[in-house]
């Protein structure tokens, strides 16, 4: 079992095909896998223009503002309709629906999480108190806001913008806030 312990901004910046953006990839499952083959993937981008998302026939996202104006989700069959505006609240939707991206405010940055759905689903969740998380198998926390310390096997303390996740090993941790406005965003997959 290994803890992958991750900085953003320490991350790989890759820029999408449509130029629209950047991506951080954080995590994808199993390891070594790519965009065609992963059970999980978590990225964070930087949506800088208006444009389409990519299509992902059989995926199913949750998107997640982290920072910034947010974007308007729209697809051309009027299914999806959203305003990701609200900082740290995930919004889900098939991966195969074809969503275009407006821009409200300026560029913004948003966490995401993929999963194939005949594989594995996920649950993203936003943690504000200090919190006993069930033993999962596979999963990642990372600190949008303040300082954390996750109390499992061994103490992992972190700060804004740092995370660790895991695979094939069941963790069960105490989430502890070290700070009155902290907020860590959870991803929790749960394989079929």
């Amino acid at each position: 079992m290994t803890l992958n312990r991750f900085h953003l901004p320490d991350l790989p910046a890759t820029p999408w095909k449509n130029g629209g953006g950047v991506t951080r990839e954080i995590a994808c499952v199993p390891v070594g896998s790519g965009m065609a083959d992963f059970d999980w993937r978590v990225s964070v981008a930087q949506i800088a223009s208006d444009g389409p998302f990519s299509i992902f026939p059989g995926v199913d996202r949750v998107i997640t503002l982290l920072e910034g104006g947010g974007v308007h989700l729209q697809s051309e069959d009027g299914q999806i309709e959203h305003r990701l505006e609200t900082p740290l609240a995930p919004f889900a939707f098939a991966g195969e629906a074809p969503v275009h991206a407006r821009l409200l405010a300026g560029d913004c940055f948003d966490f995401n999480s993929m999963t194939r759905r005949a594989v594995c689903r996920a649950s993203v969740q936003i943690v504000r108190a200090q919190t006993e998380w069930p033993s999962c198998t596979q999963g990642l926390f990372m600190s949008v806001q303040g300082h954390w310390l996750l109390e499992g096997q061994s103490p992992e303390p972190l700060m804004p913008q740092q995370g660790l996740w895991w695979c094939d090993a069941a963790l069960a941790w105490r989430l502890v806030p070290q700070d009155p406005d902290a907020a860590l965003l959870a991803l929790t997959l749960h394989y079929h």
